[in-house]
Formats: structure tokens, C-alpha cells, sequence
């Protein structure tokens, strides 16, 4: 029979010997780094006119890296600006990293999808057209309507998530389409939510 233990009061440290425990993170700060840093990345580019701006934008992973904008923006609700602009980055890394893949998916899915594959503008449905696209809905962010960016993002999501629904085995790619229409949903709600001045 084991021997009751009462529970020990919680000792209490200073600031001090918290401090030297390691470096502490303030949740409210980085919630407030989230969203202001997604703010004004979104508002130097719409301002900016400059072309040299925008790409220097739109290949903002390929300088900084994805683990990067992952620890600044990853934590936060997908249907916030940092959380839509992070999925935005997200595809294109993937769309740009493994083109024949998300073409030959993408490809598959057409049939099933048409109206997606119109708004997703991938034509013909090749890795260098892929690849293409990729950049030019980011440019779109930055330079067009923010919201059929977004829009544009979730269809070709959607035409993925035809595809690997008719070509994909096992459950893990049944798992990475539900993921991918969840982020299809996840775009086209902050579509919507830009539209109505409430995207923040």
C-alpha cells in the first residue's frame, strides 16, 4: 500500500533566478511581432510600386528561410493576416521546391475540379508552369487583390486535393489532402475576411 504524500507548496524564485533559468518568452509580445510584422510586410509591398521590391518579397523564404517566418507567424490562427500570408509562403516553397510533384497531382486532379483549375490559371499543367504560378500569386498579394490571391491559393489547393483523392495510396496521403483542403478552407475564409476589413 503506498504512503500518502501531501503535495509540496510551490517554492517561490525571484526574477532574478527565473532569469538565469533561461531566456523567457513573452507570449503577448510575440503574438503583437506576429501580426505587426505580417502588417507591414503586407503594406511596404502594396506601397512600394517598385518591381525590385515585390520580387525581393515574393522569394522573402528563399532569403530568410521557411523555419524562420515558421517561428514568427506558424503559432497563429490560419485565419489571421500572419497565419494566411504564412500558408501562402508555405505553398509556394512547395510549389517551387518539388514542381513535377504538385504538377503531376495538380494535373490529376483537373478533371475532377474545372472550376478551380480556371481560377488557379496553371495552364498547361506542367513544373515550370507550377512553379510560375507560384510566384505570380504572391505577386498578386503584393500587387493586385489580396483576396483573389488568397482565392487563387485555395484553388489550386483544391485541384491538388482532387488529384491526390484520385491518384493517392494510403493513409498518409489521405491525411495530406485533408491538411491541403484545410488550408484551401483556411484561404478562402480569410479571403472573405479581408474583403470585410476584418483580416488582421
Amino acid at each position: 500500500m503506498s504512503e500518502y504524500h501531501k503535495p509540496r507548496r510551490p517554492s517561490f524564485r525571484d526574477p532574478a533566478a527565473l532569469e538565469a533559468l533561461g531566456e523567457r518568452s513573452d507570449p503577448i509580445a510575440e503574438l503583437h511581432a506576429a501580426h505587426e510584422t505580417a502588417a507591414v510586410l503586407l503594406h511596404t509591398g502594396r506601397a512600394a510600386g517598385d518591381p525590385a521590391v515585390t520580387e525581393r518579397l515574393i522569394a522573402l523564404v528563399d532569403d530568410i528561410g521557411l523555419p524562420t517566418l515558421a517561428d514568427l507567424w506558424a503559432s497563429r490562427p490560419a485565419r489571421s493576416l500572419p497565419g494566411a500570408l504564412f500558408r501562402l509562403y508555405v505553398l509556394r516553397e512547395w510549389m517551387r521546391t518539388s514542381p513535377a510533384d504538385a504538377a503531376r497531382e495538380y494535373a490529376y486532379g483537373v478533371p475532377y475540379t474545372e472550376p478551380n483549375h480556371v481560377v488557379a490559371g496553371v495552364e498547361p499543367t506542367g513544373p515550370t508552369e507550377v512553379a510560375r504560378v507560384a510566384d505570380e500569386i504572391l505577386r498578386g498579394v503584393f500587387t493586385g487583390d489580396f483576396a483573389v490571391a488568397l482565392e487563387r491559393a485555395a484553388a489550386f489547393c483544391r485541384v491538388v486535393v482532387a488529384g491526390r483523392a484520385f491518384a493517392g495510396e494510403g493513409t498518409l496521403s489521405v491525411m495530406d489532402a485533408a491538411r491541403l483542403r484545410d488550408m484551401a478552407d483556411d484561404l478562402t475564409a480569410s479571403a472573405r475576411l479581408w474583403r470585410a476589413g476584418k483580416l488582421n
